[in-house]
């Protein structure tokens, strides 16, 4: 006997979850992606979503509508997620949303190398070694993360706030040059 139940018991109990809740998994993984657009993400929602009901399986009531159940607690998993990922992006740069609304600066069509590299001295740290990796040694997404021991999606979100910190630097250096908008 363990906490209270008996091994049959607990057999009959995973066998119910199994039958009644994982031919659900394809459906939820679905919907999960179409919300998500991610499939890393939607693959750890859609396990998220499996784990919170196997711990509240005991509250489930056979018969009922164990799809719409297992739906709500998706739902409630994508909003949790999203809620997170949003605290987190606030959470590191408060005028991110003022730079995404701004306009996009033009830029000269004939930069030299120590225009670029001017910039690049300007830009702060975190942005220029993520542009550096990416655009100068040509490192994938995940090299960059391994060698700067960062999230892959730190590493995307640092290198499109550092491209347009260029963008915005050589747009203003060079504004007596021939322009063209990017």
């Amino acid at each position: 006997m363990l906490n209270g139940t008996t091994i049959d018991e607990k057999a009959g109990v995973l066998a119910s979850f199994e039958a009644v809740a994982l031919p659900h998994t394809n459906d939820l993984f679905r919907t999960a992606m179409s919300l998500l657009r991610n499939r890393s993400e939607a693959e750890d929602a859609v396990q998220e979503t499996l784990l919170q009901a196997w711990k509240s399986f005991h509250r489930f009531e056979l018969g009922t509508n164990c799809r719409a159940w297992l739906f709500k607690i998706l739902f409630h998993v994508v909003s949790h997620q999203r809620r997170k990922w949003t605290r987190m992006w606030l959470a590191e740069d408060p005028q991110t949303l003022e730079s995404t609304l701004a306009a996009k600066p033009v830029i000269a069509d004939e930069l030299t190398d120590e225009d670029v590299l001017t910039a690049l001295s300007k830009m702060p740290q975190r942005y220029a070694e993520v542009v550096m990796l990416a655009d100068v040694q040509e490192f994938s997404y995940k090299e960059i993360q391994e060698a700067l021991g960062i999230p892959i999606g730190t590493v995307m979100s640092r290198l499109s706030r550092g491209r347009d910190y260029l963008r915005g630097e050589l747009g203003s250096m060079a504004p007596a040059k021939t322009v063209r908008t990017v």
